[in-house]
């Protein structure tokens, strides 16, 4: 289930830390590779359950962890410069080119969670990807949060988050039991995320960041659970807005419709989903089709 570690060196000579998957039973179509992104402060072992489960159907895979994140974690992570645009523009680039320079033709598939649905929009090599399905794809904007946890959501990420990213130099989330150690800047943007994801980052960049997102033309399937607080509607929404020449469908699953009570922003991931989400989700991936189109909630024209 580990798969096999690799290194991916990005454009300004930081080294990330990955596995990568090689499928059980390759069929005779086009080979197909599957990169997964993670939520943010989640590493990248989290995914490696569906990571194998993508092999055995015959898909390569690529997991890996963002720079101040688990496997791509520096010896301190105090007063790391590192923002949340570099694991798109930096990070996720490089493993675009890792997948052509091992596979040149073949088709690249993203599956992004949380703000792993929005990585790809940072880099300029996701015009290279061919089909991506995030789930609870997410920026973190505040009026986005269920208004059931508007109030504790508000608490960690705009008053706890950036007084402790300033105060140790990175955001100690481990040891709060939240997620995994983030750096400070990354932890920065997470607490001052603006309704427009551009406005978080100087006037002179914002035109690139939107250029680049818009760039990207690979259809977007975008889902999420019903009880997702960070998923909802409008968050899932929000993302999509930037790729106006993409094909981009929205769906929100009801956890019952999976045959569960509760599954919230991380369960599809478990393995209890394996014969239920996992295994629909192959329809998207290996044919583009849209396993829920009666619980579509907006599409592209």
């Amino acid at each position: 289930m580990a798969g096999t570690p690799i290194r991916i060196d990005c454009a300004d000579g930081f080294a990330l830390g990955g596995h990568r998957w090689a499928p059980e039973r390759p069929d005779e179509g086009p080979l197909r590779v599957v990169i997964v992104t993670t939520a943010t402060g989640v590493v990248a072992t989290y995914y490696h359950r569906y990571a194998a489960y993508l092999a055995e159907a015959g898909f390569h895979v690529i997991t890996f962890d963002y720079r101040g994140i688990g496997r791509s974690r520096p010896e301190r992570l105090r007063g790391m410069r590192c923002r949340w645009q570099d694991w798109g523009r930096l990070d996720f680039d490089a493993v675009v080119g890792h997948v052509r320079s091992q596979w040149p033709d073949a088709e690249i598939a993203v599956i992004g969670h949380s703000v792993g649905g929005v990585v790809p929009l940072w880099a300029a090599r996701s015009i290279e990807i061919t089909r991506m399905l995030t789930v609870g794809g997410q920026y973190n904007y505040w009026r986005d949060w269920a208004p059931s946890v508007r109030r504790s959501f508000f608490w960690r990420w705009k008053v706890a988050t950036p007084t402790l990213a300033a105060l140790y130099g990175y955001l100690p989330a481990k040891r709060l039991g939240w997620m995994e150690d983030v750096p400070r800047g990354v932890a920065f943007e997470c607490a001052r995320r603006r309704r427009r994801m551009e406005d978080n980052y100087p006037r002179r960049e914002r035109a690139g960041v939107r250029a680049t997102a818009a760039a990207i033309d690979a259809s977007v399937l975008a889902v999420a659970t019903t009880d997702d607080d960070y998923g909802t509607v409008s968050a899932l929404r929000r993302p999509l807005d930037y790729l106006p020449d993409a094909p981009r469908t929205q769906v929100m699953i009801p956890p019952a419709a999976l045959g569960h009570d509760v599954i919230g922003h991380f369960g599809l991931f478990h393995s209890r989903h394996r014969d239920d989400f996992w295994s629909m989700s192959l329809r998207w991936l290996c044919d583009g089709e849209n396993p829920w189109p009666e619980l579509v909630v907006w599409s592209s024209p």
